[in-house]
């Protein structure tokens, strides 16, 4: 007894020892969050149960935003802001969107910037008509597989420095938009811009970890490390950035216009940079480079039809998907509303319906001013139906056509009080592009000619003024003839496999704007046949799927990109809005509802009024 009584004293004491102890340390090393050296992300580790939803689906993390007069979502809450900011004082969506993207264009410059591509699909109430402007760049005139082979000794295009990058597209997409159906000028939509370049942002979690994780990349470049970093290291969270010489190429083109980036002052730095380092860009191939309008493509999906613009992006792909999902369903006895996203069956019949649609797209895509990319037969139900019996329910295929590169992006939408709507997305591809910085103007060379191939059969061959695959693509919803929803999901090569989850999400499941992006989702590589899902979601059929043949893993959210969402509700009793200087004036409301969702994953933010 004396010997279990003093082995129970010393744990009493241990146990006081222990809460004594921890009354010591009465508050968190990181109150507020506030980093510290010992712990630069100080809530990454806490464990604590989450709170609970008092309404709607209870996985949905937040409510649409509902606004009548104007509506913004992207993936910075500042951009988002800035784009409302411009619909309030009487542009319209197009003004807005490019004023949203400037914005991106300096606080997110670990994905897009104006040394980028864009592309963006326009509604134009006024014609209830869908435009689409395809602003990709094309590869410089020196550009030849024999010159990467022979004269760079390389065996493929590289992904870093001056010859991954083609002509930057984005400035002259900011150009064609405005021009075309902007009521403002760059002055008007590049000032806020401006402003928070000069006077500097707070660094946020995910940006701050891109530029953790880009340090070696932006140290290979002088000036990078110069604009970037300090002391050659990724400068603390929540510090505040500036990039004052951004600022001064951006009022540089507020001033000239789209001639500065393609003929003046920047052209003259970006020329310089890409020579010195060995690349062959000149003059002629960035003044003589315009943005393109485009018909955009479509495909009816249970009655809705479905907008992506057509090659040399890969939007068709999600078409060729959802088109599959509908007529393969059916074939295999399969409905997926009813099967609902916790069968296993509904998942793998997306996964197999996505290597179906991808191995065509890496068969096929390439810029239709070079190669002919067969969508007439691509797009058409015959085909699908054509593929059904290649898709085992019971196992797992082996992707017929590999391929594939990873990338990132920013998407953003916008819509107006006279019903205008924009599908914007614009990217500098990798992170940081190709690691190289235009001095003086603090810009991020994109390394988007990593997609072309050196291989002679491929549709995607380099060639002089070629433009080559692009991943970045944004959608558009239509029913009737008349506008629904703009959607776009950013992140490389799970573009069109996450825009035909999107659209069955709501089509098939009824699921809100906002709720669409809070389900989770399943990405799949064409190249290592690998199955990715969320970790909610592989708890849930990952063992199931990995029975069929699978190669399944779980990831967190950062794998399936980032969505954003505007849908339009029409009210028929209101009459049409029109546009004038007294709607303008008066402020007058849309004549119905936006309704739009943001994704958490990339901390999208969603504003309006």
């Amino acid at each position: 007894m004396k010997i279990k009584t003093m082995h129970c004293s010393k744990l009493i004491a241990a146990a006081y020892f222990f809460l004594f102890s921890s009354l010591a340390m009465t508050q968190s090393s990181n109150p507020f969050g506030i980093p510290s050296e010992e712990s630069p992300t100080p809530a990454a580790n806490v464990v604590v149960a989450s709170g609970s939803r008092a309404q709607g689906w209870l996985g949905q993390g937040r409510s649409e935003v509902i606004a009548r007069h104007g509506i913004v979502a992207t993936s910075d809450t500042l951009a988002a802001q800035a784009g409302l900011e411009v619909l309030q004082k009487g542009g319209n969506a197009i003004d807005a969107a490019v004023a949203a993207g400037a914005v991106l264009d300096v606080t997110s410059q670990n994905d897009t910037g104006i040394a980028g591509d864009l592309f963006a699909l326009v509604y134009i109430a006024e014609e209830n008509k869908l435009y689409a402007l395809n602003s990709a760049g094309w590869a410089p005139s020196g550009w030849t597989p024999d010159f990467f082979k022979n004269d760079l000794n390389l065996e493929s295009v590289p992904s870093a420095g001056v010859n991954a990058a083609t002509v930057p597209g984005a400035i002259s997409g900011y150009d064609a938009l405005l021009q075309r159906f902007g009521t403002l000028g760059f002055k008007e939509t590049f000032d806020r811009a401006a402003r928070i370049a000069d006077e500097g942002w707070g660094q946020g979690e995910r940006r701050h970890r891109d530029l953790v994780s880009s340090e070696n990349k932006l140290r290979n470049d002088e000036y990078s490390a110069e604009v970037f970093l300090e002391n050659a290291r990724a400068p603390d969270l929540y510090k505040i950035i500036k990039n004052p010489d951004l600022a001064n190429a951006l009022r540089l083109i507020q001033e000239e216009g789209r001639d500065a980036f393609y003929k003046g002052a920047i052209a003259d730095a970006l020329v310089a940079r890409v020579q010195s380092g060995g690349g062959v860009m000149t003059h002629a191939d960035l003044a003589e480079f315009e943005s393109e309008w485009v018909e955009p493509i479509s495909t009816d999906y249970h009655g809705y039809d479905i907008f992506q613009l057509p090659p040399p992006g890969q939007g068709w792909a999600g078409l060729e998907m959802l088109n599959i999902l509908e007529v393969c369903a059916p074939h295999h006895g399969l409905n997926l509303t009813s099967l609902g996203p916790s069968n296993p069956d509904y998942w793998h019949l997306m996964v197999e319906a996505k290597k179906l649609a991808y191995s065509d797209l890496q068969a096929y895509n390439g810029d239709p001013l070079f190669v002919d990319v067969p969508l007439n037969k691509l797009l058409d139900k015959s085909y699908a139906e054509g593929l059904c019996d290649r898709i085992d329910m019971n196992k797992a295929s082996e992707p017929s056509v590999k391929g594939g590169l990873d990338g990132g992006t920013i998407y953003l939408t916008t819509a107006d009080r006279w019903g205008n709507m924009v599908s914007f997305i614009h990217s500098i591809f990798s992170v940081y592009g190709s690691g190289v910085t235009i001095p003086p103007y603090g810009m991020v060379l994109h390394n988007r000619g990593v997609a072309f191939s050196l291989d002679a059969d491929s549709p995607n061959v380099v060639a002089p003024r070629k433009r080559p695959f692009h991943s970045i693509i944004a959608g558009f919803v239509m029913q009737d003839g008349e506008p629904l929803m703009t959607f776009g999901n950013m992140g490389g090569a799970v573009q069109p496999e996450t825009h035909a989850q999107h659209m069955v999400n709501v089509i098939d499941h009824g699921m809100n704007i906002q709720m669409t992006t809070d389900a989770a989702r399943f990405t799949h590589s064409q190249n290592s046949n690998r199955l990715s899902l969320e970790h909610d979601l592989y708890r849930l059929v990952g063992g199931a799927l990995s029975a069929r043949g699978h190669d399944v893993r779980p990831v967190n959210g950062g794998a399936v990109g980032g969505y954003q969402g505007i849908l339009f509700t029409k009210d028929p009793t209101l009459p049409e809005p029109t546009y004038s200087q007294e709607s303008i004036d008066e402020d007058h409301p849309v004549n119905g509802i936006y309704r739009a969702g943001s994704d958490h994953r990339k901390d999208g933010g969603a504003v309006g009024w």
